[in-house]
């Protein structure tokens, strides 16, 4: 059975960093993209930044919403069958439950529903 579980959030100042990581086991995920998402309670779940899969390496396409382009970077290491999350220049609206998730296919998705496996969350509070 595949699992996702991700790891790494906390409480962090406005300007603050942290680097989130999703762990995968069960199988690997190197012919999947892969893709964080984020909700706030009461909200819907929200696209944050997709990966393609590896097997199309070195054509390795990431897109990012507009609302961390350019403070996020997502990145994924096959040999840990990892994915990662690194958030700089947190701000308060970034406060959410962050969700890693693998798709059904090599290609990335803004659309939760394209994507067949989620871990638990991991909670993000950006506060001073």
């Amino acid at each position: 059975q595949e699992q996702l579980e991700e790891a790494g959030g906390g409480l962090v100042q406005p300007g603050g960093s942290l680097r989130l990581s999703c762990a995968a086991s069960g199988r690997t995920f190197t012919d999947r993209a892969m893709s964080w998402f984020r909700q706030v309670q009461g909200k819907e779940r929200e696209f944050v930044a997709t990966i393609t899969s590896e097997s199309k390496w070195p054509d390795i396409r990431i897109s990012y919403s507009d609302a961390v382009k350019g403070r996020f970077t997502i990145s994924r290491d096959r040999t840990k069958n990892t994915v990662y999350l690194q958030m700089n220049k947190l701000q308060p609206e970034d406060t959410a439950l962050y969700f890693c998730a693998a798709g059904r296919e090599w290609r990335g998705s803004a659309s939760s529903s394209d994507y067949v496996s989620w871990g638990p969350g991991t909670q993000v509070t950006v506060s001073s």
